[in-house]
């Protein structure tokens, strides 16, 4: 009997519970996309960082754990030296520019030669670099710009024709040669990171302490590549765990207000039906429990609109622009799910309390 006044109190005020369901799905909206295209673009990059095959990384001393933000502050002489130390089978320099012309990208300048010795490209169509002004771009990238084999991509003031089409997953999505984005960004002679490749993978830890035990090389970060993916992570990554924080506070705000001006306005509107319960004998808790069962109705309505809204645009939008990556995991809709009826059920626990306070005899008089 209950669940069917409850219902029946929804319906009566249909606009209302609309727009009610709508701001709790805005607000689980809110907080799988956005958290999904953050994490979504974090594994992207962890990924594609797996991808170049490497066992060693060597960043700049007080580099950032997010690879490319660091320019060219290394020698490439450096490699030499890393050359020399037992374990060490392969040192690839690259150099990374991060370019902002049309969309945030990462391009890598790499030696081909001892990039392709960790693990060599996979061409789709074309081949390798022919000459300093040719460009490889990978099929994502290819698939979203419509490029194909000998197009002109006009790229940091200059153009370059695209050599090769190569599979998605080796770091970067465009690549040039090393010597020609250090002629570009003037870093002649210098580089971002040192990709390394041991005699054997369990070998990388003591690769590491060789070159951190190296003289003058002790300033330098260095991580075996499996050590450093466990570091990309939300927690690790400046600003982002404070992000994603915020988000949620700011979708938590929105269902809160908006459900305790929607419980609210419902308590002053049915003050004579409140009445009429407590002089049949309701009780203030069972006052409280309508309000709180049809703001959790209200709030598994609007959850579910959410989750399906969010999981057809992140669909959508991926389907759209490839190199958006966006990861739905279930373990964020569950979250998403929880603080969507905590926060729902907060801004309802007010209207509740003044509900139940009510006296039966002024409400029965209220006009």
């Amino acid at each position: 009997m209950m669940n069917k006044m409850i219902v029946s109190n929804l319906a009566h005020r249909p606009l209302r519970s609309a727009i009610s369901i709508v701001a709790i799905a805005l607000e689980v909206t809110l907080i799988l996309l956005i958290v999904g295209f953050s994490i979504g673009l974090l594994n992207d990059s962890r990924s594609r960082q797996a991808g170049i095959g490497a066992d060693v990384i060597v960043l700049p001393p007080s580099s950032s754990n997010i690879v490319g933000v660091t320019g060219a502050p290394m020698p490439a002489k450096i490699a030499d030296i890393i050359d020399k130390l037992p374990h060490v089978t392969v040192v690839s320099p690259v150099l990374m520019q991060v370019s902002t012309a049309g969309a945030l990208q990462t391009i890598y300048g790499v030696d081909l030669q001892s990039f392709e010795k960790m693990r060599p490209f996979t061409y789709i169509k074309g081949g390798p670099f022919q000459q300093l002004g040719d460009l490889l771009v990978d099929d994502i990238y290819a698939g979203t710009n419509h490029t194909k084999i000998g197009d002109m991509i006009p790229l940091l003031n200059h153009s370059f024709r695209v050599s090769g089409i190569v599979a998605h997953g080796k770091g970067a999505r465009l690549f040039l040669p090393l010597a020609t984005l250090q002629d570009l960004n003037g870093a002649q002679g210098r580089v971002s990171a040192f990709y390394l490749k041991a005699d054997d993978p369990a070998s990388a830890d003591a690769v590491v302490d060789e070159i951190k035990n190296y003289p003058k090389m002790g300033a330098y970060v260095v991580h075996s590549m499996r050590e450093y993916l466990s570091m990309l992570s939300p927690d690790n990554i400046p600003m982002l765990s404070t992000f994603i924080r915020i988000v949620i506070g700011i979708s938590v705000t929105i269902g809160f207000i908006v459900i305790f001006q929607a419980m609210y306005t419902a308590v002053m509107e049915r003050t004579r039906e409140i009445g009429i319960l407590k002089s049949l004998g309701a009780s203030k808790l069972y006052i409280v429990n309508v309000i709180m069962r049809e703001t959790a109705l209200l709030a598994i309505a609007g959850i579910i609109v959410g989750i399906a809204f969010s999981f057809a645009a992140g669909g959508g939008i991926h389907k759209r622009v490839p190199t958006l990556p966006i990861e739905m995991n279930w373990w964020w809709v569950l979250r998403a799910t929880i603080i969507a009826i905590v926060g729902s059920l907060a801004g309802a626990v007010y209207p509740a309390f003044k509900a139940a306070q009510k006296d039966p005899i002024d409400a029965l008089a209220y006009e």
